[in-house]
């Protein structure tokens, strides 16, 4: 029942109160990014949802859109600006997907949403992460992140749909918590960044 009904209300009623307490902080990013990217302070990407299906992601945007002389974009570590390591470091930037919770397209809790091109080499059991909505953040994401591999990124990202339950939820939002005070794996590097996952890492 908590699965399919009550997360779901915790989560839209969760959402709403976050952004309403967090909108002083949010109106002040929006502003100074704003300034910053030519009038363009979030970042949009289509990412699956649950069961496969596409939505757009809302982040804060961190990065500039400079690209090379073959028009290809420069590497994160040359495009992220002053302010946008700031918000990484923080996690704001994670703030606006409080609006893809609220639109149902989101949760707080569960596996984080890759990138579709990821899809044609996930395993069978892999392919399971999209059996519920993505999350802000997740299981394998108070477990390691980026410290650990892809594969067992998707095995912590199972355990969490085969066991998803109010108190685990709990846990985690708490763990979350700790990690972003003490700035513990919440963003990636930007010297090294996770290598793209290729069916085999």
């Amino acid at each position: 029942m908590y699965k399919f009904f009550f997360k779901r209300v915790i989560d839209f009623t969760a959402a709403l109160i976050g952004l309403v307490i967090l909108s002083p902080i949010l109106l002040i990013v929006i502003i100074l990014l704003s300034i910053q990217n030519n009038g363009k302070p979030f970042f949009f990407q289509e990412r699956p949802g649950k069961n496969a299906k596409p939505f757009y992601i809302i982040k804060f945007k961190s990065m500039t859109d400079a690209r090379d002389n073959e028009g290809k974009l420069l590497p994160d570590n040359e495009r992220i600006t002053k302010l946008g390591k700031i918000v990484r470091k923080t996690s704001v930037d994670e703030l606006p997907q409080l609006i893809n919770v609220l639109k149902g397209e989101m949760s707080l809790i569960g596996p984080r949403p890759l990138l579709f091109k990821y899809i044609p080499f996930y395993n069978e059991e892999q392919l399971r992460r999209h059996e519920m909505r993505p999350g802000i953040t997740g299981w394998a994401q108070v477990n390691g992140r980026n410290s650990i591999s892809w594969t067992d990124k998707f095995r912590l990202d199972v355990y969490y749909i085969d066991n998803v339950s109010l108190w685990l939820d709990i846990k985690i939002l708490w763990l979350t918590l700790l990690k972003v005070i003490r700035k513990e794996g919440i963003n990636q590097s930007d010297d090294r960044p996770m290598e793209p996952f290729n069916g085999k890492n």
